[in-house]
């Protein structure tokens, strides 16, 4: 579903203006050692290829921040993302940092760091207009719109009280059609996943607007390790935490997302 999105979301921007044991697993972190980070390279802002064919992206440009106060050279590698959890216990890669949530699941066979920003459902409106949302609840007798099969959908359709309360409720292919049909005026508000939106946001600021108002359960990201590498998570936690601590990782968020997304 998110490649979908986000592929179409490239698109249009053009057009308009997360078990060790593996037998190959490192026994323990070697300092000088070159860092694999496994990534989905179809998931902007988090990881994706420019039009030079090159990895970048809001993770990349933390990873690389990270790994450089480390003094350890880094590869940015694509993989199968259904797989992830394989290729980090065979030791194939070394890191997951591609907008990972934190989940009990994932916990039992995964390593995580801190969690470094939460990944919220909020609502976008259009630039000027806050429809009087406040909360949750102010999205009565709206016309909302969002992604079919994204998170935000499954969360409206689960909640009977707030879907009856709506005035409409529509579901699109990508977020690219519910951000039109807000534009165009057919819906109040767009209910998506925060830094898909501000992602888009930030390329077209004029149009647009995000509102404090979270709509369903918030979870969180997290840089994931295989399961007994302890020491290269304590070594990237310490470099990481440093990043934040000077402002570097909330420069980085501003310049991809027009905001300060940092957990800190």
């Amino acid at each position: 579903m998110k490649k979908f999105f986000l592929t179409a979301l490239l698109t249009a921007s053009m057009l308009i203006t997360g078990c060790g044991g593996g037998s190959d697993a490192p026994a323990a972190n070697d300092t000088n050692k070159k860092i694999v980070i496994g990534l989905d390279d179809e998931y902007p802002p988090m990881g994706f290829k420019d039009d030079s064919n090159q990895i970048v992206g809001f993770d990349v440009d933390l990873a690389k921040e990270t790994t450089k106060r480390m003094n350890r050279e880094v590869e940015f590698k694509a993989i199968d993302w259904s797989s992830k959890e394989a290729e980090l216990a065979s030791g194939r890669i070394d890191i997951l940092w591609n907008g990972l949530d934190i989940t009990p699941e994932r916990q039992e066979n995964m390593l995580f760091s801190k969690p470094y920003m939460d990944n919220r459902q909020i609502v976008f409106v259009n630039a000027g207009d806050d429809q009087g949302i406040r909360a949750e609840a102010d999205l009565a007798n709206k016309a909302v719109g969002t992604q079919a099969g994204s998170t935000a959908e499954a969360y409206i359709m689960g909640n009977e009280a707030l879907l009856t309360s709506l005035k409409e409720f529509k579901t699109y292919g990508d977020y690219i059609s519910a951000f039109m049909d807000l534009d165009n005026g057919r819906l109040d508000a767009v209910v998506c996943d925060e830094i898909v939106g501000r992602y888009y946001m930030a390329k077209h600021p004029d149009k647009m607007m995000a509102l404090e108002v979270v709509v369903g359960p918030v979870s969180e990201f997290g840089i994931a390790f295989a399961k007994e590498n302890t020491a290269l998570r304590d070594e990237v936690q310490k470099s990481f935490d440093e990043v934040v601590a000077d402002g570097t990782a909330k420069k980085i968020s501003e310049q991809w997302f027009g905001a300060d997304l940092i957990k800190k």
